[in-house]
C-alpha cells in the first residue's frame, strides 16, 4: 500500500479512540477492578483476561458461571460511571492533530460506544466529528475490516485514501484488512503490519496533517 494516495483526491484520517487519541489505560483498569471486586473474582487476573479479548469471552472465561447479560449490564454500568466522574487525559499532539484537520476529512472508530467518546471528548476538549463508527454502528468489530470500511463509506473515501491511526494490533490488523494505510502510534516497538511507526501521537502529528493535505510524506524506513 502506497501512503500517497491518489493525487488530487481528498484524503481522510481515520483515528481509534482509547490508546491512541485518549489515554484511558487506568480507567480500563479500575473499571475492570470494580467489575471483578462485584463477582468476588481476582481483579488482576481478571484484567488480564479483558486485555487480550472482547468482553464477551473474557466473561466466558473468567465468570461463566454467571449470566453474561448481566455481566455486561454491570460493566456498562461503571464504565458510564467512569466518563462522569473518572480523569481522562488527551494524549500530547490530539488537540492539534484533529484541529489541524479540515472538517469532513476525518472520523472516530471505536471498538466502545460513541455516548462514553462523546462524554470523554467533552471531558479533555478535543473537538468531535461528524462520523463516530462506534460498536453499535457494525456487525462485527475489529479485527475486522467493517468498522474501517463502514467508515470510509459513510465518508464517501474510497479505502486507498484513507490513513489509520492505530495503537492496537486488532486495530491495525482491521485497517489493513480494509486496504488501508496504517499507522501506529504511542508504544515503543512496532505493530506487526504497520506502514509506519511512532513512539508518540505527538510525533506522528506534522505527518498525518502533511498526509490529509496531499503534501509528500517520508516513506517507511
Amino acid at each position: 500500500m502506497s501512503e500517497s494516495g491518489q493525487p488530487g483526491r481528498t484524503r481522510y484520517v481515520l483515528f481509534d479512540v482509547d490508546g491512541t487519541l485518549i489515554d484511558a489505560l487506568d480507567n480500563q483498569r479500575q473499571v475492570w477492578r470494580a467489575w471483578a471486586e462485584h463477582y468476588g473474582l481476582d481483579p488482576d487476573e481478571v484484567y488480564r483476561v479483558a486485555l487480550r479479548t472482547r468482553p464477551t469471552e473474557t466473561f466466558a472465561q473468567v465468570a461463566a458461571c454467571h449470566d453474561p447479560h448481566e455481566c455486561l449490564a454491570r460493566l456498562h454500568e461503571l464504565e458510564d460511571e467512569d466518563v462522569r466522574s473518572g480523569r481522562y487525559a488527551a494524549f500530547d499532539g490530539a488537540a492539534e492533530a484533529l484541529r489541524g484537520l479540515p472538517r469532513g476529512s476525518w472520523a472516530l472508530v471505536t471498538s466502545n460506544y460513541e455516548h462514553r467518546v462523546r462524554g470523554r471528548f467533552l471531558r479533555t476538549g478535543l473537538p468531535v466529528p461528524a462520523l463516530i463508527v462506534d460498536a453499535a454502528a457494525v456487525e462485527e468489530g475489529k479485527p475486522s475490516p467493517v468498522p474501517y470500511l463502514r467508515a470510509a463509506a459513510r465518508l464517501g473515501a474510497e479505502p486507498a485514501d484513507c490513513l489509520v491511526i492505530e495503537d492496537a494490533p486488532s486495530g491495525v490488523q482491521s485497517g489493513l484488512r480494509a486496504g488501508m494505510t496504517v499507522w501506529g502510534v504511542n508504544a515503543a516497538a512496532p505493530v506487526k503490519g504497520v506502514h509506519r511507526h511512532f513512539e508518540s501521537l505527538r510525533e506522528a502529528v506534522p505527518h498525518i496533517l502533511a498526509f490529509a493535505s496531499g503534501s509528500s510524506v517520508d516513506t517507511v524506513a
